[in-house]
């Protein structure tokens, strides 16, 4: 079975030169076609690839993780299935002291948004924080993508989000 372990941090404020360095991001465009309380499926196209990926209920910061490469053109054609606005980002891949943190810098209702995930092999793993790391919110389902897709992040006010 597969899991899904990881920490995720905001990027401290005014340290957006910190970590971009001459690393160039991919593009993501992602949809839910399903987003239970204790499920999401999602739909994925990351540059030249496409996934379809299954997630359980998180517990802690874990949670099952079941993921598919499949054509280009079944992802295209169901991206439009999916639930609420897709979700647009640049996923940056950063290498920090033997682990590599994804950088996500989002785009279109999520503009503004800039999320640094790190995946563990368990959960009590240590890994070193970056500098560029900021508040953690692990846990946090306010920045869960299946959520931004449903409540962006513009819609936000002072970081809480709009009800």
């Amino acid at each position: 079975m597969g899991i899904e372990i990881e920490r995720k941090f905001l990027i401290r404020d005014g340290s957006d030169n910190q970590w971009r360095g001459d690393v160039i991001g991919t593009p993501y465009v992602q949809g839910y076609l399903s987003r239970d309380r204790g499920r999401t499926v999602r739909v994925r196209i990351a540059g030249p690839k496409a996934y379809i990926t299954i997630k359980g209920e998180v517990q802690g910061i874990s949670r099952a993780e079941f993921e598919y490469a499949i054509p280009m053109e079944d992802a295209r054609a169901m991206l439009p299935l999916c639930d609420g606005p897709l979700v647009e980002k640049t996923r940056h891949l950063i290498p920090h002291e033997g682990h590599v943190w994804e950088v996500d810098v989002f785009h279109g209702d999520n503009e503004g948004l800039t999320v640094a995930e790190i995946e563990l092999k368990d959960e009590g793993q240590h890994v070193p924080i970056p500098e560029w790391a900021g508040d953690e919110v692990t846990g946090d389902p306010r920045y869960y993508n299946s959520s931004l897709s449903r409540h962006p992040y513009r819609e936000w006010k002072d970081g809480i989000q709009a009800r």
